[in-house]
């Protein structure tokens, strides 16, 4: 499958001259049948940042006091990006609605997944003396001691407040009630693992997944389901661009016999760690082959279910999670979608019930929590929320007189800007950081030694906004990326670590094979090489600031003795050691 272009068959040539590589659907034709006019000026904005410089009076900078300021930063950024000022209605929302942001000084870019909430409705919440606003607002999860089979079976009984959460998550998933059926659990590992549970892999053998990273949710349903026998196949990805190998993964889809039933294809649209981003018709290949699609909707945009192509390829299941506040509350459930023609795939578990099936209660003020109960603040213990969910959910409903509304702010929010204005907007800035990230090098060396290193997708109109890098010493040597996330930190600027893996060197010498990847020791049958990163995930929220904050940070970096001075920093402000 060459291209017209030279670039690698996995992934889609970047210029528009040659397609994906199934000649199918690519963000750009979606956005394009939503708003050709907004998706063509996206794309000639994208071709303008490809050739023009985004610091006009220094393309390289070897020291981070030479770095230019914020303000000049912002000027050249919205030079080049002049579409970017069309979206400060996200500004807007960030400043009236998320002000701690501001006021702690936070950056906060290891979020993955919607918020519920705004930090404001917390607030009102708080200093309500209505229960009831406080209840609506807030919830605890509980156990449910229940088999996914029997619960598809003969459904459950479902709250108020469970009636209204799943009300408003499947309208703003666009997943249709008829279509689907939504269950809650704990958080999105419990999904994976229920799912696995379920699936009979007894006579669907495979479970054939599509990470460029280790998952630990992935990781949990694949110990699941190899205890039922289940044959595990992962996808390969191609070094150094890390987009899908495009040849290996057709050939685990695709087998001469099509009546033969496959298994179980775990797929996720885009990685949450690099960025890349993968076409919708590998969906349905598989599905005209016989697998089961589960589609990983954890690391998609907050409006990426409003696109054309998930509208075409409905999969089996679905796997998302949503947290409570961004920036204030990570806490939250999962959430598991199966549609209601495929449940009847699913069996009967032999073992105990799980417990990944969860129930939503209102939240509790302190006040009134029972003397001796186990109510930690997230989750309560079946047995203590069996009475108080009698008595709280009567109290709702009492006062449901169709003007009460259980009201998302978070989710309205995002639903207010829309799937154009959201992705165009965290195009720009992850475009711009990484150009910006590239920019900095070491001097006294030719061409200048990088001080970052990205790995997966380049500068590209069709990518993630997530970007997965590596910091190197001037001795070469990588700086650990859990040391980089700890400095960071000490900045009030929040990173997640990851672990690159099932790498392909296609062609490529087993020396730069050596030297690329990494060795540690494994855990069972998990891979043990890879490489281990720094990864940032922009959200709706993430602004201009943000990401100048990031390259500013890292350039800090430059300084040899930037890690020493942060350690002796340290202990002259807490008086005492600690390893870094």
């Amino acid at each position: 499958m060459a291209s017209p272009c030279g670039t690698e068959s996995s992934g889609g040539c970047c210029n528009g001259c040659c397609p994906n590589p199934f000649g199918g659907l690519t963000e750009f034709h979606l956005l394009a049948q939503k708003s050709p006019t907004t998706a063509l000026s996206a794309r000639k904005e994208f071709d303008v940042v490809t050739t023009c410089a985004l610091f006009p009076t220094n393309v390289h900078f070897t020291n981070h006091e030479s770095i230019p300021s914020l303000e000049e930063s912002y000027s050249n950024f919205t030079k080049v990006f002049t579409e970017y000022s069309k979206t400060d209605e996200a500004d807007q929302i960030r400043s009236q609605h998320y002000f701690h942001l501001s006021s702690l000084n936070q950056v906060c870019f290891d979020y993955i997944g919607p918020g519920l909430f705004s930090y404001t409705q917390l607030q009102d919440a708080l200093s309500s003396s209505s229960s009831v606003e406080f209840e609506l607002t807030f919830f605890d999860i509980c156990y449910k001691s229940v088999r996914l089979n029997s619960r598809m079976q003969y459904g459950s009984e479902e709250s108020d407040l469970e009636f209204r959460f799943r009300r408003r998550i499947m309208d703003f998933m666009n997943i249709s009630e008829d279509d689907y059926t939504m269950v809650f659990t704990a958080n999105q590992s419990s999904a994976f693992k229920l799912l696995a549970e379920s699936y009979p892999f007894y006579s669907n053998k495979n479970l054939l997944t599509v990470y460029d990273h280790e998952n630990e949710a992935v990781e949990a349903m694949v110990e699941s389901s190899k205890k039922k026998g289940a044959r595990v196949k992962t996808a390969e990805f191609s070094w150094p661009d890390l987009t899908i190998h495009s040849a290996k993964l057709m050939k685990k889809l695709v087998s001469k016999s099509k009546k033969r039933k496959k298994g179980l294809f775990a797929f996720p649209l885009q990685s949450r760690v690099s960025g890349v981003r993968y076409s919708y018709l590998w969906m349905s290949l598989a599905q005209e082959n016989g697998w089961h699609v589960l589609l990983d909707a954890t690391a998609l945009g907050l409006k990426d279910m409003d696109t054309l192509g998930l509208s075409l390829f409905k999969p089996d299941f679905l796997i998302c999670s949503f947290y409570k506040i961004f920036g204030e509350n990570p806490s939250g459930f999962g959430c598991l979608f199966i549609k209601k023609s495929s449940a009847s795939v699913l069996e009967s578990s032999n073992g105990p019930a799980s417990v990944g099936i969860v129930s939503l209660v209102p939240a509790m003020r302190p006040s009134q929590v029972p003397e001796g109960s186990t109510f930690t603040g997230v989750e309560m213990e079946l047995e203590t929320t069996n009475e108080l969910t009698k008595s709280k959910t009567r109290e709702i409903s009492m006062i449901d007189d169709g003007k009460t509304k259980l009201q998302c702010k978070g989710l309205d929010d995002a639903d207010s800007l829309g799937l154009i204005l959201i992705t165009h907007r965290a195009r720009c800035l992850i475009n711009w950081l990484m150009k910006a990230l590239t920019s900095l090098r070491y001097p006294y060396s030719e061409d200048g030694f990088l001080l970052v290193r990205i790995y997966g997708a380049d500068v590209m109109f069709d990518r993630g906004p997530a970007v997965a890098f590596n910091i190197f010493g001037w001795n070469g040597e990588k700086v650990e990326p859990a040391l980089v996330q700890k400095l960071a930190d000490r900045y009030n600027i929040s990173l997640s670590c990851g672990f690159l893996a099932n790498i392909s060197f296609s062609g490529k010498s087993e020396e730069e094979r050596e030297r690329v990847l990494e060795r540690r020791s494994g855990e069972g049958d998990r891979n043990d090489s890879g490489i281990s990163v720094v990864t940032a995930a922009l959200g709706f929220l993430t602004n201009f600031e943000d990401i100048y904050r990031l390259w500013a940070f890292v350039s800090r970096f430059l300084d040899a003795d930037f890690v020493e001075k942060e350690r002796w920093r340290y202990l002259a402000l807490n008086q005492k050691t600690i390893e870094i």
